[in-house]
C-alpha cells in the first residue's frame, strides 16, 4: 500500500514508498536533499510501473493499442482485416474481435457480415428459395414490390444488394438535386469522404462477403448508396 495520499504508481507515491522503507532515526524530520534523491528514483520507478501497465494491456486485443493492435490483427486474421485510414483503436479493436469467431457459410452469416461492415442490412435473393420468389395465389407476390423470378438453374448462388455506409461527416446536409438546403441556405455543404475516417470501402464490403461464402457459392453483388 502507498501509505500516502499520492496517486498509486505516481512519482510522489514511489518516492514515499522508498522513504518508508528507510530505517527510522537515520534522518532528521526535514530532509530536502534526501527528498530530491528519492524523487529522482521515484520518477524512474513510476515510469517502469506505467510501462508494465502498458505492456499488460497489449497482451489482450480488447485493450491493445497502436501498432500492437495492428500486429494482433495480422497474427489472428492473417492481414485480412487492416486498419482503415484514420480509424481509431476502439473501432479497429471492435472489428478485429467481431471477425474472430464469426459464423460462416449460411445466409444469416452473410447478412450479419455485411451489416457489421456497413451498418446497413443487405437484401439477399435466392432464385430457388420460394420465401424470396413468392408464389402465385399465396399472397407473396407484388409486381415491383414483392417476390421475384425464380429458377432452379442457379444452384449455390444468390443475388445481394449491399448498401454503402452512411456518410457521417456531411450526413445532415442536403445533396445535389435534393434538400434540405440550397445555395446559401443551410444545411448544405461541400464535403469529402476524407471527413469520414474509418469508412468501409467497396473493397472491404466485397472482402467481407467473400470471407463468409462457402467455396462453391457465388454471390452476385451490387452496391448502392
Amino acid at each position: 500500500m502507498s501509505g500516502s495520499a499520492n496517486s498509486p504508481g505516481s512519482a510522489a507515491d514511489m518516492a514515499a514508498r522508498l522513504k518508508m522503507a528507510l530505517p527510522a532515526g537515520w534522518f532528521a524530520d526535514a530532509t530536502p536533499v534526501l527528498d530530491q534523491v528519492l524523487g529522482g528514483l521515484g520518477a524512474l520507478w513510476a515510469a517502469l510501473y506505467a510501462l508494465i501497465g502498458t505492456v499488460r494491456r497489449q497482451t489482450r486485443i480488447a485493450t491493445a493499442t497502436g501498432a500492437m493492435l495492428d500486429i494482433a490483427a495480422r497474427d489472428y486474421l492473417g492481414g485480412r482485416i487492416v486498419r482503415r485510414a484514420g480509424e481509431a483503436d476502439a473501432a479497429f479493436s471492435g472489428r478485429i474481435r467481431a471477425n474472430l469467431l464469426t459464423p460462416k457459410a449460411t445466409r444469416a452469416a452473410l447478412a450479419a457480415a455485411i451489416t457489421a461492415e456497413t451498418g446497413r442490412a443487405p437484401v439477399i435473393f435466392e432464385a430457388a428459395n420460394t420465401g424470396d420468389t413468392g408464389g402465385y395465389g399465396a399472397g407473396t407476390l407484388g409486381y415491383g414490390v414483392r417476390g421475384g423470378y425464380g429458377s432452379l438453374a442457379l444452384p449455390y448462388q444468390c443475388f445481394v444488394t449491399a448498401y454503402r455506409p452512411f456518410v457521417a461527416g456531411s450526413g445532415a446536409s442536403g445533396g445535389f438535386g435534393y434538400g434540405p438546403g440550397g445555395y446559401s441556405t443551410a444545411p448544405l455543404a461541400w464535403s469529402d469522404l476524407a471527413q469520414d475516417v474509418g469508412l468501409a470501402t467497396d473493397a472491404d464490403i466485397y472482402a467481407a462477403i467473400a470471407h463468409v461464402l462457402p467455396v462453391n457459392a457465388i454471390a452476385w453483388t451490387r452496391l448502392l448508396n
